[in-house]
């Protein structure tokens, strides 16, 4: 369709200020990147949940999550990636335009991926955490069976083997998962994520 046929609404719509007042939080996008096992997830969860002990409401978008529903139609190669994190960010940007705290946990391998995040929901709302963990560490632990997968050449395209990841080289946070508990690694998280959406 063309774009002169297409009319947002957008003006007319309330406000963010209006729908943050009325959760009673600010908005902000927590976007947590790391290689695969290396606790992205699990963070996420505990956020959302430690979140709602606080009386805010959050939203997880999970990697596996939306590859099953929004985005199953795509692959693996480096351009698939990217739509896949494009309509992720958008989703994203819609969310936190609505006054909700957004938590994203995927991959996001390479700095352009992130970079076009930061890009599409803007620079005050992205909150980018590293989940640092090795490739060795997450091949050991391999949580869902897709390090021995791919060691058997049964995934291509694998992120740390096949494809590059490129360790963020600034983030807002850095949770080294290899080196703290689940325990402290959440409690760092959550304290800083308060400090960004409490009035």
């Amino acid at each position: 369709m063309p774009a002169e046929n297409i009319h947002p609404v957008t003006t007319h719509l309330l406000g963010r200020s209006e729908k943050e007042d009325m959760l009673g939080h600010e908005g902000a996008v927590f976007w947590l990147c790391g290689l695969s096992g290396s606790g992205k997830s699990t963070l996420a969860v505990e956020l959302e949940k430690k979140l709602a002990d606080q009386a805010i409401h959050s939203i997880v978008l999970d990697g596996d999550n939306l590859r099953s529903t929004l985005n199953k139609d795509l692959g693996f190669s480096e351009d698939d990636r990217e739509e896949n994190l494009r309509r992720v960010s958008e989703v994203a940007k819609l969310l936190v335009g609505n006054g909700e705290v957004v938590i994203v946990s995927f991959i996001t391998p390479l700095d352009k991926f992130r970079e076009q995040a930061k890009s599409i929901i803007g620079s005050v709302d992205y909150f980018e955490v590293y989940v640092q963990a090795s490739f060795e560490t997450c091949r050991k632990r391999d949580v869902k069976g897709l390090y021995a997968k791919a060691s058997e050449g049964k995934i291509s395209d694998f992120t740390g083997k096949d494809s590059a990841f490129e360790p963020p080289s600034s983030p807002w946070l850095t949770i080294d998962t290899e080196n703290e508990g689940l325990d402290k690694s959440s409690d760092r998280l959550l304290q800083a994520a308060l400090k960004e959406v409490r009035y």
